[in-house]
């Protein structure tokens, strides 16, 4: 029979779940509405496209309605929590018709690690991407398009949930479009069937949109059998963690730190791994500069094999 747990607050709200699992199950609807929004705002037709910094960094209506929706949602129900999003905007435009207080039920049923059963709101930190991969939404490469929603503590990502809209979407009518990932260290991840890339293949899965000579020289040097690129932190994570890919290798700055957190907590707690070029594992607290700016290296097995091969030119060319 299943045992119903829950890890507790203090001695006087013995009926709550802990404080992160609240958080994750309100991260989970949060995401799933984010998802509605990201399809509404593409069958509507109008993606309202602002070049940010380039024609590589664009933003949409759909970046700006998800994130004020996922933004406000969560500081609602846990006013004292530090979230970061990858726009710049207000939450002052946010109708209702935008906040999502739903929550997931079966993450309340899961135990908090005793790690985390103490956490207060004033110690997380929640990155926001709203849409990782909008260069591919706009060019209509929908299955590439992720969002992310990555939970921080004391500058490690613990928890994560990454929703792709258009999972699906080219399995015809009767599929159900859309799945929800989401993990918690010390739990495990859930939402996907969890896949090793075929033993002896060193598949390598890299940016489809930013690629670059050091990139694709740090590429060469670990002779791949394959290269697969695509779009979006999000989706590679998820090319290691479903078998596609055996690691992910980006070795320039662009990814963000809301690029990385929801897909770190998901790869490490199926006992992945994600650092820079050089090793060194991402800092999420909330005064830590935004960009990664010393490349991503990641695996779902077999890290130091791809560490040791990155060549000395990449890390002297890419400095934390």
């Amino acid at each position: 029979m299943y045992k119903f747990a829950f890890c507790f607050f203090s001695a006087f709200s013995m009926a709550s779940p802990a404080l992160l699992m609240r958080v994750v199950a309100s991260a989970y609807s949060v995401a799933e509405k984010a998802a509605t929004i990201v399809r509404n705002v593409m069958a509507a037709g109008d993606l309202a496209i602002v070049e940010k910094t380039g024609a590589n960094d664009l933003q949409t209506k759909a970046d700006r309605l998800v994130q004020m929706s996922i933004c406000a949602s969560l500081a609602r129900k846990f006013p004292k929590v530090t979230i970061i999003g990858e726009e710049e905007l207000t939450t002052d435009e946010v109708t209702e018709e935008l906040i999502e207080d739903g929550h997931c039920e079966e993450i309340l049923k899961r135990t908090c690690p005793a790690q985390y059963a103490g956490i207060k709101e004033e110690e997380l930190v929640i990155w926001v991407d709203p849409l990782d991969g909008t260069k591919e939404y706009t060019e209509g490469l929908l299955d590439h398009v992720t969002v992310l929603i990555g939970i921080a503590y004391g500058g490690k990502a613990i928890a994560g949930v990454i929703n792709q809209p258009y999972y699906n979407y080219e399995a015809g009518a009767d599929a159900v479009l859309g799945r929800t990932i989401w993990g918690v260290l010390g739990i495990g991840a859930f939402g996907f069937q969890l896949t090793e890339a075929p033993a002896g293949k060193h598949i390598i899965v890299t940016t489809r949109s930013h690629s670059s000579t050091l990139v694709n020289d740090c590429i060469s040097a670990l002779n791949p059998d394959s290269v697969i690129r695509v779009g979006g932190a999000g989706n590679k994570v998820i090319q290691l963690i479903e078998g596609k890919a055996s690691a992910y290798v980006f070795a320039s700055p662009g990814c963000k730190k809301w690029d990385t957190c929801a897909p770190e907590a998901i790869l490490h707690a199926v006992g992945g791994k994600i650092t820079d070029i050089h090793g060194n594992s991402f800092q999420y607290n909330k005064e830590v500069k935004h960009m990664n700016s010393a490349g991503v290296l990641a695996t779902l097995r077999n890290y130091d094999y791809y560490a040791s091969r990155i060549p000395n030119t990449v890390k002297q060319s890419l400095m934390p």
